[in-house]
C-alpha cells in the first residue's frame, strides 16, 4: 500500500464521484493517514474530528473487505474514537467482523448524495433575500457553525476551530445567509468547489425561524450561483430525514448515490 494518491486514485473514484466527493478532495491534501493500492482500496483519515473514509469498489470481495478491516485495526482506528464513511456492503462487513472481535460498531447515519443540474424555483417563496457573508459577519457565522455542528452531532470542534473555518469560508466568498425582511440572518448555506463539482453544505436555519421556507429558498439561490460559476452542485443528506430530502428534490436535486457512517 502506498501513502500517496495520484491520478490513478482520482480515476477509480470517478464512478463514485458523488458519494465520495469529499474523499476526492481530501486525498490531495494533508492527511494523518492515507493508504491506497490505486486500484481496489483507499483508506484516508485527515484529522479529528473528521471521519475515516474507506473506498472499495461495488464488487469488492470478502477478502478485500477483510483487508480494509485489518488495515483499520492495524492503525488503531477501531478503538472507538473514530467513525467511518463507507459503502453499505463494507459497513455491514465491518459491523459483523467487529462483533466477532468483541467490538461494537453501528450505523449512525445513512446518507444520500444528490446533484442538481436544473434548479427548480421553490413553490413557496419567502420574505427577505440572500446575503454574502463578509468579515463583519464573522462572529455570527461562528455562531451558525457552532449551532449546526451541535445539532448534527458530527465533525464537532471548538469555537477557535469554528472561527478559523469561518474566516476561510468568508475569504472564499461562497458562504451566504438568508436575511429576512426584519434584517435578521435566519439561515446559512455555502458551497465548496473542487474540480467540476461544488458541495452545498452548512444548510441550517435557526430553530425560531423554521417552517418559513428560508433554507429552501437560500439553497436554491446558492445552487444557482454554483452553477453560474461553472460547477455541478451536489450535497449529502440524512437518508432517514424524509422532509429534508423532499425539500431538496422539490428544487431539482436528483439522487445519485448512497453510503453510510458507522462508529
Amino acid at each position: 500500500m502506498d501513502s500517496f494518491a495520484d491520478e490513478r486514485d482520482i480515476n477509480i473514484l470517478e464512478d463514485d464521484k458523488y458519494t465520495f466527493f469529499v474523499l476526492r478532495h481530501v486525498i490531495g491534501g494533508r492527511c494523518k493517514l492515507l493508504l491506497t493500492d490505486h486500484d481496489r482500496l483507499i483508506l484516508c483519515f485527515t484529522e479529528h474530528p473528521f471521519p475515516v473514509w474507506i473506498w472499495t469498489p461495488d464488487d469488492a470481495s470478502e477478502a478485500e473487505m477483510e483487508r480494509a478491516y485489518q488495515l483499520a485495526s492495524e492503525h488503531s482506528l477501531l478503538s472507538g474514537e473514530y467513525h467511518f464513511n463507507l459503502k453499505h456492503d463494507l459497513a455491514k462487513y465491518f459491523m459483523e467482523r467487529a462483533a466477532a472481535d468483541g467490538r461494537t460498531l453501528s450505523v449512525s447515519m445513512n446518507m444520500f448524495a444528490y446533484d442538481c443540474r436544473t434548479p427548480v424555483r421553490p413553490g413557496r417563496l419567502t420574505d427577505g433575500s440572500i446575503h454574502r457573508c463578509g468579515i463583519g459577519d464573522l462572529d455570527e457565522l461562528v455562531d451558525f457553525i457552532d449551532l449546526f455542528q451541535k445539532e448534527t452531532g458530527i465533525d464537532k470542534n471548538d469555537r477557535d476551530g469554528y472561527r478559523r473555518d469561518a474566516e476561510a469560508f468568508i475569504r472564499a466568498g461562497t458562504t451566504f445567509f438568508w436575511k429576512n425582511e426584519q434584517g435578521e440572518h435566519v439561515a446559512s448555506c455555502k458551497y465548496a468547489a473542487d474540480g467540476t463539482m461544488a458541495s452545498i453544505n452548512l444548510v441550517f436555519t435557526r430553530p425560531e425561524f423554521r417552517r418559513k421556507h428560508y433554507a429552501q429558498n437560500l439553497v436554491y439561490q446558492v445552487t444557482k450561483l454554483a452553477l453560474d460559476a461553472g460547477y455541478v452542485p451536489m450535497l449529502y443528506t440524512d437518508a432517514d430525514y424524509a422532509a429534508s430530502n423532499a425539500c431538496y428534490e422539490k428544487i431539482g436535486y436528483v439522487l445519485q448515490g448512497k453510503l453510510c457512517t458507522i462508529g
